[in-house]
């Protein structure tokens, strides 16, 4: 990892101004979602535009993943991270006033290219930074993203109460990313790393053992994150007959796991060891989903979503933290690769699931999770493999 020039900080309060920049990308996040509703009535469009744009906004997202690495490579991801907040804050901005359909459209494509530059520089910073400090931090590096959508949730809630409007919890997220970005232009970790073809030329080993391996845990982990987020209240709701004020504690006690478990893996990490915990985070995950397709009652489904979100809280950090330290030298272009098959994770657990309610049912659908895990755990098992550090 080479080093440039940059403020004098200590790597802790680096730490905890990347650790500001994922409580910035959930907060931005989760006020996008939550002003859904708003933002359709705002708008005068029905769902089949609101699902177009959705998936406009995830393809852009790996665009921006993609942007993320170019960056990084030229300039070092600090730039990639921080360029990435302030577009973000400009789409969040934009998104808060009314504007025609096709303006509105273009806007959140914007969003969605800064979303997956910062999803994907986030991620290159918090290996960076972790290896300074010689410890494991990704687990609670990634809970400042999941307290952020929390309060981002109590916020829109708050302001839709009031009578406020979606917009100011909106334009605050706007306002967060953008202090951030500024701050972190010159304050984020300055450290850079080799491209993955001269570290090969040097005689480094192929990338794609470790691409594959934690691409696939970050797939599997953001096919249920998004199997849970998309359905879980619909489910509740429409196929068990759950109350309106009821169908959302399904997500709720998903994120509270989610949280929960990212405040103590790092503390676990270097006890049990990578491979154990992935292979017993993916089994949490199967268990709660399974769990929710097994016992068609509301608890048992609040239940299953929760035991679900332990599983996913551990496994996309972990996932990241191996891919990182697996390829030190190249750190950043393999983090942006690896980062990619989060949003084929996320269209399948959305997409998939959607199109299987109708003919099976969600209680059923509820099943590709569980497929997914089970044919997860054969490539969990070469995280051992990885435990040494490669040159690539």
């Amino acid at each position: 990892m080479n080093d440039v020039s940059g403020i004098g900080m200590t790597p802790a309060a680096r730490a905890r101004l990347i650790g500001a920049g994922y409580a910035a990308q959930g907060l931005g996040y989760a006020a996008v979602v939550t002003a859904l509703p708003t933002f359709k009535d705002r708008q005068d469009i029905d769902d089949t535009f609101v699902s177009v744009i959705l998936l406009v906004v995830c393809v852009a997202a790996a665009a921006g993943s993609v942007l993320a690495d170019r960056v990084a490579a030229r300039w070092g991801s600090r730039y990639a991270l921080a360029s990435g907040l302030l577009l973000v804050a400009a789409g969040l901005a934009g998104a808060t006033v009314a504007t025609p359909n096709v303006i509105f459209t273009v806007i959140l494509l914007a969003y969605g290219v800064g979303l997956g530059a910062v999803d994907a520089s986030l991620s290159m910073q918090g290996v960076l930074v972790q290896a300074r400090l010689g410890r494991s931090v990704m687990s609670r590096l990634f809970a400042a993203y999941t307290g952020a959508a929390i309060v981002a949730a109590l916020l829109m809630s708050g302001v839709l109460e009031s009578g406020a409007g979606a917009s100011l919890a909106v334009g605050v997220a706007a306002a967060y990313a953008a202090v951030i970005g500024l701050i972190g232009w010159r304050a984020f970790e300055p450290g850079r790393t080799e491209r993955v073809a001269v570290v090969r030329a040097e005689g480094g080993p192929s990338v794609r053992p470790v691409v594959l391996i934690c691409g696939m845990l970050i797939f599997t982990a953001f096919l249920v994150d998004s199997a849970v987020s998309t359905w879980s209240s619909v489910y509740l709701q429409d196929s068990l007959a759950a109350a309106a004020s009821v169908a959302p504690l399904g997500y709720a006690a998903y994120q509270a796991a989610v949280l929960v478990s990212r405040l103590v893996a790092d503390h676990v990490v270097p006890r049990a060891g990578r491979t154990a915990l992935a292979l017993g985070a993916l089994a949490v995950c199967g268990l709660g989903c399974a769990l929710v397709t097994t016992l068609p009652s509301i608890g048992a489904a609040v239940t299953g979503f929760a035991i679900a979100g332990i599983g996913v809280g551990v496994l996309v950090p972990l996932a990241f933290s191996a891919a990182g330290e697996a390829a030190a030298q190249s750190s950043d272009e393999v983090i942006a690769r690896v980062n990619l098959f989060n949003y084929g994770g996320a269209l399948v657990g959305a997409v998939l699931i959607g199109a299987l309610s109708e003919p099976i049912g969600l209680q059923a659908a509820f099943l590709i999770p569980v497929v997914a895990v089970i044919a997860t755990l054969p490539l969990a098992r070469r995280l051992r493999t990885l435990a040494v550090p490669a040159r690539v």
